[in-house]
């Protein structure tokens, strides 16, 4: 067996066990605390809620309304001319707003182009170079109450495009083009 798939194995049980004894180390009722966590855990769960509803009902909107393929129209000239295919474009535009739809993008863009494809490969790389911005804030920040998040969302926004940006690049120049 690969050393690094024996590490793979036993990291998480070791970080937990780990964790555990410190705690008991420390004299922390690890056991208590575990289960308070868990309980804080199902409360923001059903908190969230709402914000989880709202968020996913805006994506459906706008690729049912066929604002998605309005935008991608616009855009390809421009693309072309940089030689960036238009079809990874609906997975940047998805990406920040839903972790599960760019994921079935990403996995359409590789069934159709192949893995090994231009586009199979860079969609697999901003999948891996960019987050879902708006679910996280979403999530984090409904947890917690915070209502005012525009400078976050400028922050988020502007590492995805730089994710994006730099899977364009590190794929091309890894790759090429075609």
């Amino acid at each position: 067996m690969h050393w690094m798939t024996v590490i793979s194995i036993w990291m998480i049980p070791l970080l937990i066990g780990g964790i555990l004894l410190y705690g008991t180390f420390k004299k922390v009722p690890t056991y208590e605390a575990f289960v308070e966590g868990g309980k804080e855990g199902i409360q923001i769960s059903f908190s969230i809620i709402p914000f989880l509803v709202g968020m996913l009902v805006a994506i459906s909107v706008f690729r049912a309304s066929g604002a998605l393929d309005y935008v991608v129209g616009f855009m390809k000239p421009i693309l072309s001319i940089i030689h960036v295919p238009a079809e990874i474009v609906p997975l940047a535009i998805i990406r920040p707003l839903s972790g599960t739809a760019a994921l079935g993008m990403t996995s359409d863009l590789i069934s159709v182009y192949g893995p090994d494809s231009f586009i199979g490969r860079l969609a697999a790389t901003i999948q891996g170079s960019t987050d879902t911005t708006f679910y996280v804030l979403t999530v984090y920040f409904g947890a917690v109450g915070i209502k005012k998040m525009g400078d976050a969302v400028k922050v988020g926004l502007l590492a995805d495009l730089v994710g994006i940006a730099a899977a364009i690049a590190v794929v091309t120049w890894v790759f090429g083009t075609k």
